[in-house]
């Protein structure tokens, strides 16, 4: 009798219940907090739905609306040329399917970022995390787990920021370039707004982990919640933004499959 293939036996998994399906996406609405730049630069827009018809004498059987968001608004993907450094490289739109389908590594700060909000990963954190769970995947992504998550409920304590800026975990310079230029991953993803941690405005270079990873050609996937559900190693991440042509980035629903005992 031959055996099952690989995709038949996925979907018995996921309807067995042996592989979950872990959302990994915050709900999009008004309230999302959003990234807050300096007043003399160009700010994102707060997402707002717009009602077409509800039932009633603007459409009688039907519901829907018009949305305003800006690409990097909510839980999101960044495109290689949302930095200058990768202006030449590819919109969203054009990211390779196959790329938007990759193994995860997760990396746990949590009790460091509660110790220290600036807290910053270093290449020696990854590596001890290497040396303890293997190399990070080929072609997969890091997921850097804060548990900034908890925040993600309002503006104020999600950014995190008083007279010096916003105060969020993130990775060091020597760390984000590592990452980007040496590190076989296709991307970051974090929980907080952004990639770049909160201080990076004053980093040499200024947000290196826009700098490094979109100019090598790398994505980056921000305001992800539930990695406390996923194991070290084993998890496997479907992002799925929109494929706006010239965009910088989109929002995105991004799971995770993992597969339990």
């Amino acid at each position: 009798m031959s055996q099952p293939s690989v995709l038949a036996s996925l979907v018995s998994g996921l309807r067995g219940g042996s592989i979950q399906v872990v959302d990994l996406t915050s709900p999009l609405s008004s309230s999302t907090p959003v990234l807050q730049l300096p007043p003399e630069f160009g700010q994102t827009a707060v997402f707002e739905l717009e009602e077409i018809s509800r039932y009633d004498d603007r459409g009688p059987a039907w519901y829907w609306n018009n949305f305003r968001s800006g690409e990097h608004t909510g839980t999101h993907f960044d495109a290689p040329n949302h930095w200058v450094t990768g202006k030449d490289l590819a919109d969203v739109a054009s990211v390779p399917a196959g790329r938007l389908v990759a193994p995860a590594a997760v990396l746990d700060f949590t009790a460091e970022a509660a110790e220290d909000p600036d807290f910053l990963v270093e290449v020696d954190h990854v590596q001890a995390w290497e040396a303890e769970h293997g190399q990070l995947p080929d072609g997969g992504w890091l997921l850097l787990r804060t548990g900034w998550d908890a925040r993600a409920h309002a503006q104020e304590p999600f950014l995190n920021a008083d007279e010096n800026g916003p105060h969020t975990p993130g990775l060091s310079v020597e760390c984000a370039r590592w990452v980007a230029e040496e590190s076989p991953v296709i991307g970051l993803g974090v929980e907080t707004v952004g990639t770049d941690a909160g201080g990076a405005h004053s980093f040499d270079p200024a947000f290196p982990c826009h700098s490094y990873l979109m100019g090598s050609d790398k994505y980056g996937l921000t305001q992800l919640r539930n990695l406390a559900e996923l194991p070290p190693t084993g998890a496997v991440v479907v992002a799925g933004p929109l494929p706006i042509v010239s965009g910088s980035g989109a929002p995105a629903r991004v799971l995770a499959l993992v597969e339990r005992s």
